[in-house]
C-alpha cells in the first residue's frame, strides 16, 4: 500500500488544538476533511477557527487565495458518527483515557469501510491497548503528532503489537505526503521522543532538588554548554507542569515504576500548588507583568592565570580546552603526572581543574579540586559550570573562573554535585537512546530524528555520543551508579555493547 490519495476523505475526531492542527495539515495536502466532536457545535467552531488560519496563511503570503477558498470548500463538519463513513483515514484526538478512545474506535468499527485506516494521535496511551477493543486491531495505528501539528515536522508512526505492516506503511507515506518527517516506532512507553526526552527534566529536577543550583542557572548551563534553544526548567513552564509530570508518570508507571524513570517531587508539588506554567502566569518562572526575571548565578569578572599546566592529556572531550587555553595567550605547560593526576589542569595556587567525571570535587585524593561541566563542543560552548570541592580556596575558584572567562565564557559557579548538569543529562539521554535502539522501538536514525525535530535538540544522542566518546559516557553513568544506589544510573546493557575499545568490559 502507499499514501492515501489526496482526493479521499480523511476525518478527524476531537477538536481540540491538536485536532485542528492535524485537520489543517490534511485539508492543505488536498483531502476532503470532516470534523467532528462529541459536544455540540465544536466542530463547527473548529472549522470556524481553521477557516481564520487558513485566512492569516494568505495574508502572509503562503497561500493563495484561491487555495484557502479550495481548502475551505473542502472543509466540512460533522454532526454524527455516521457522516465519516467514507473516511480512508480517521485521526482521532480526543481526551487521554483510554476507555474514551477504546469506545469510540469500537463505534467507529461499524460505521467506517473496511479499508478505512484508524489512528490514534495519543502521547502517552498505548496503542496496543487501545487497538485491543477492536477487532480488527491490524488496521490501526498510532500517528503521533507534536504541536503545533501544522509546523511541526515531526509524526511518529507508531505501530502497537497487532497493527499490520501494511497499515503502518500506508500511514507512514500518508504523513510524508503530506509535507512531514515520519519516523517509525514500537508500541513502548512515551515511543520515542516522549521516552529518550525524560532525563533532560528529570536531571535538571533531580539537580534542583538536591540544591546544587537554581532553574535560571540550569537552564542557562544547558543552552551555552550544549545548545539547546530552551532550559528543562523553560520547556516545562511552556508545555505545562500538569501535562510533562503526566507523560513523565505515564512512562514511569508504563514501565512497571523503573527508577530510571522517576517522577519527580519537586514538580509534584508544583502541580499540587496549581503553578502549571505559561499558561497559570507562574511555574518555575513568574510571568506576571512586571515581574522581575530570575537570573542565572553568573561569577563576576575574575583576572586569567598567567599560566597553566596541563597533566599528560585532557579526558576526550575537553581535549580542545589546551589549544582554547593557549590561544587566549595563557602560558601552557605540561608535565607528564601520576596516574592520578592525568587529564587535568593545574591552576597556579595548585589546585586542580578536572573535567567532571562522577566524582564529587569534595574528598578528591589529589588535592583541592575544581571540577568543570560537560560542552559538546568547548569551543562554541558560551557557558561553563564549575563545582569547586570543599579543599578549594576562594582563590583557587577565582583562578578557575578567570581561566574559562578568558577563553570568551561565562561561568556559573554550582554546588559540589556528581556528573554536574550538562555531563549527567547528555549520558542519560544517550544511554535511553542507545536502550530504545536495542529494544526495537526504533532506528538509530530515527531516534536521532526524532529528538532533532520532535524537542529541537541541537544534535541526535548517537552524535552526542560519536562526539563525546562511549568510554567517557559509561564511565560517567558507572560512577554516578556507585554515587547514588538507587537504580536510577548505571549504563545500560546496550551502551556497554557499543564499546569496541579492545573489547573492554564495564
Amino acid at each position: 500500500m502507499t499514501a492515501i490519495e489526496a482526493g479521499r476523505t480523511v476525518a478527524v475526531v476531537g477538536t481540540g488544538t491538536m485536532g485542528q492542527g492535524i485537520a489543517q495539515v490534511a485539508l492543505v495536502a488536498g483531502h476532503p476533511v470532516r470534523l467532528y466532536d462529541a459536544l455540540p457545535g465544536r466542530a463547527a467552531e473548529a472549522a470556524e477557527a481553521i477557516g481564520r488560519r487558513l485566512d492569516r496563511l494568505v495574508e502572509k503570503g503562503r497561500m493563495a487565495p484561491a487555495e484557502r477558498a479550495a481548502a475551505r470548500a473542502r472543509l466540512t463538519p460533522a454532526t454524527e458518527l455516521p457522516q465519516l463513513a467514507d473516511a480512508a483515514l480517521v485521526v482521532e484526538a480526543i481526551v487521554e483515557e483510554l476507555g474514551a478512545k477504546q469506545e469510540l474506535f469500537a463505534t467507529l468499527e461499524d460505521v467506517v469501510g473496511e479499508d478505512c485506516l484508524l489512528a490514534t494521535n495519543t502521547s502517552s496511551l498505548s496503542v496496543t491497548a487501545v487497538a485491543g477493543a477492536l477487532r480488527r486491531p491490524g488496521r490501526f495505528v498510532g500517528l503521533h503528532f507534536f504541536n503545533p501539528a501544522p509546523l511541526l515536522p515531526l509524526v511518529e508512526v507508531v505501530s502497537g503489537f497487532t497493527t499490520d505492516s501494511s497499515a503502518a506503511i500506508t500511514a507512514y507515506e500518508t504523513a510524508a505526503a503530506w509535507g512531514k518527517t515520519p519516523v517509525r516506532s514500537a508500541d513502548t512507553p512515551g515511543f520515542i521522543v516522549n521516552r529518550i526526552a525524560r532525563p533532560f527534566y528529570a536531571e535538571a529536577l533531580r539537580v534542583y532538588e538536591e540544591r546544587a543550583a537554581d532553574p535560571a542557572t540550569v537552564d542557562a548551563v544547558l543552552r551555552g554548554s550544549c545548545g539547546f534553544r530552551m532550559g528543562p526548567f523553560e520547556l516545562m513552564d511552556l508545555i505545562g507542569q500538569d501535562v510533562n509530570e503526566a507523560v513523565t508518570r505515564s512512562v514511569w508507571e508504563g514501565f512497571f515504576r523503573d527508577p530510571k524513570f522517576t517522577p519527580s517531587l519537586a514538580q509534584r508539588r508544583l502541580v499540587e500548588a496549581g503553578l502549571l506554567g505559561r499558561k497559570t502566569g507562574r511555574g518555575w518562572y513568574d510571568y506576571a507583568d512586571g515581574a522581575p526575571g530570575q537570573q542565572p548565578h553568573t561569577a563576576e569578572p575574575c583576572p586569567a592565570p598567567a599560566a597553566a599546566t596541563v597533566h599528560t592529556h585532557l579526558a576526550g572531550p575537553a581535549a580542545v580546552l589546551q589549544e582554547l587555553i593557549e590561544e587566549a595567550g595563557i602560558k601552557v605547560s605540561r608535565d607528564r603526572a601520576p596516574e592520578e593526576h592525568k587529564g587535568c589542569i593545574r591552576l597556579p595556587g595548585g589546585a586542580r581543574l578536572a573535567l567532571t567525571d562522577g566524582h564529587p570535587a569534595t574528598g578528591d585524593p589529589s588535592g583541592p579540586t575544581i571540577r568543570f561541566d560537560l560542552a559538546l563542543d568547548y569551543r562554541a560552548a558560551t557557558r561553563i559550570a564549575l563545582a569547586p570541592g570543599a579543599e578549594a580556596s576562594e582563590q583557587d575558584v577565582r583562578e578557575a573562573v578567570g581561566l574559562f572567562q578568558a577563553l570568551g565564557k561565562e561561568v556559573s559557579v554550582i554546588d559540589d554535585v556528581p556528573g554536574m548538569i550538562a555531563a549527567r543529562t547528555v549520558a542519560m539521554i544517550v544511554d535511553f537512546a542507545a536502550d530504545a535502539e536495542a529494544r526495537g522501538v526504533a532506528s538509530r536514525e530515527d531516534i536521532d530524528t526524532a529528538m532533532r525535530l520532535g524537542v529541537n535538540y541541537p544534535g541526535g544522542p548517537s552524535e552526542w555520543a560519536a562526539r563525546v566518546g562511549r568510554h567517557w559516557l559509561c564511565d560517567l553513568l558507572e560512577t554516578l551508579r556507585h554515587q547514588y544506589a538507587d537504580g536510577r544510573y548505571g549504563p545500560s546493557r546496550a551502551l556497554r555493547r557499543s564499546l569496541k575499545l579492545n573489547g573492554r568490559m564495564l
